[in-house]
This record gives structure tokens, sequence and C-alpha cells, in this order.
């Protein structure tokens, strides 16, 4: 099976971009999620943490 891929894949002119396409998606959505735990105000999560236990 991996033959099978490996075969086509190498038939695909510029498929090497792709890994480092990939990569760098992550790196940047898992860097943005970091600078947005750190720089959420305090406030705010104790605000959430609440939620479920709020009555309407």
């Amino acid at each position: 099976m991996l033959k099978f891929i490996k075969g086509h894949l190498s038939t695909i002119d510029g498929v090497e971009i792709f890994p480092i396409i990939s990569l760098v998606i992550f790196f940047t959505v898992f860097v943005g999620v970091i600078i947005y735990i750190v720089r959420t105000k305090n406030k705010d999560i104790n605000e959430i943490k609440n939620l479920p236990l709020e009555e309407d």
C-alpha cells in the first residue's frame, strides 16, 4: 500500500512543498493559541470558568 502511494506521489511535480505548508500552518495555529491564552485576562477566564454554574 505504501509503495502505491509513494509511486503516485513521486509523479506529482512540487509535492515536496505540502509537508512544509502543513508544518507552517500547524506552527502558526499553535503559536496563535498560545498567544491568545497568555493575553487573556484573568477576569475573562473566571467568567468563562463559572458559566456552567450560573442559572438563568
